[in-house]
């Protein structure tokens, strides 16, 4: 990658991945986008432009304008706010989607885009997920994450654009607040440990997902982006974690920390029926295997670093 832009560059990922790019190909190589441009972050809000993924004449018009060599396409609603709406969800996820490949077909980019644990489904193994299984999920993030997924690697084998992707676990940040995902309890979390030193979790306290600390996340969109394509078996999407988690482990790992807090649970019943057809721990050994993956923060690393910043950043 030389010259990269960026769709949902204010997003969940999106702000700390243009963050880090900037630094490493520099400001005027990064090209970040979002639908709004509400940010404190000056560095994006001086560079960002204007765009709704599902204006295909606007994007393609910022990419003849500012010719990248990669797009990487994080604009997507995510899995509990696609249910409230699944319409708009199909709309933004799937046609943003399309919209994004056939710029990059059309101007030979390299491509990216996330999918996610969420494309499993209740028919999928719950523990040590393989790379390549059964996927028939039964909500709409999925059925976008799936077919997303299939649409990437038609695009490679049709028409030759180099696609590539990851299937994320949970992402845990202290930067961007929640934004409607079913693992948002595990930025919550910590968010109110320092806030008000109690929390109200919405899922059942021995519900096991994978999560990962969203440097681990952005490290990997870019080691991906930058491996040689003659190592990659896989494109589109690489099973990464970084650990296995429940409600129940964040708090007491919090405890060590904060020993005077507190849980209690007020389930959501459809994020919970969502994480119930996610699996508890999935096999990243061809992520490793092909690029290299390989996370950094632990369950105790991630609560001490999310503690440490928060205690900074809301006193």
């Amino acid at each position: 990658m030389k010259r990269i832009i960026i769709t949902g560059a204010l997003g969940q990922i999106g702000t700390e991945l243009t963050d880090k790019l900037m630094d490493l190909y520099g400001v005027d190589n990064v090209l970040p986008t979002d639908v709004h441009k509400n940010t404190d972050n000056k560095l994006i809000a001086d560079k960002i432009e204007i765009l709704d993924v599902r204006d295909f004449e606007r994007m393609d018009e910022l990419v003849s304008e500012f010719q990248p060599d990669t797009i990487l396409h994080m604009a997507a609603l995510l899995s509990a706010t696609c249910e409230k709406d699944p319409l708009l969800a199909w709309d933004i996820n799937m046609n943003g989607l399309v919209n994004a490949l056939e710029v990059a077909r059309i101007h030979n980019l390299k491509f990216f885009t996330p999918s996610s644990i969420g494309s499993f489904g209740d028919s999928t193994p719950k523990k040590n997920t393989p790379q390549t299984t059964i996927q028939r999920p039964n909500t709409m993030y999925g059925v976008n994450k799936v077919s997303g997924e299939l649409l990437c690697d038609y695009y490679y084998e049709k028409f030759g654009v180099d696609t590539r992707g990851v299937r994320f676990p949970g992402l845990i940040s202290h930067i961007k607040e929640p934004g409607g995902g079913t693992t948002d309890y595990a930025v919550d979390i910590f968010f109110e440990a320092i806030k008000t030193g109690s929390y109200t979790c919405f899922l059942e306290e021995d519900t096991y997902l994978d999560m990962m600390y969203i440097d681990d996340a952005v490290d990997a969109i870019i080691q991906l982006m930058e491996t040689d394509p003659s190592n990659l078996s896989i494109r589109n999407a690489f099973n990464i974690t970084a650990i296995s988690a429940s409600p129940k482990l964040f708090y007491s790992e919090i405890k060590k920390h904060i020993p005077d807090f507190k849980v209690e649970y007020d389930v959501d019943p459809v994020r919970q029926k969502i994480a119930d057809t996610w699996p508890e721990s999935i096999d990243s050994s061809e992520a490793k295997k092909q690029w290299g993956f390989e996370p950094k923060y632990d369950l105790e690393k991630i609560t001490k670093t999310m503690l440490d910043a928060l205690k900074v950043k809301l006193k």
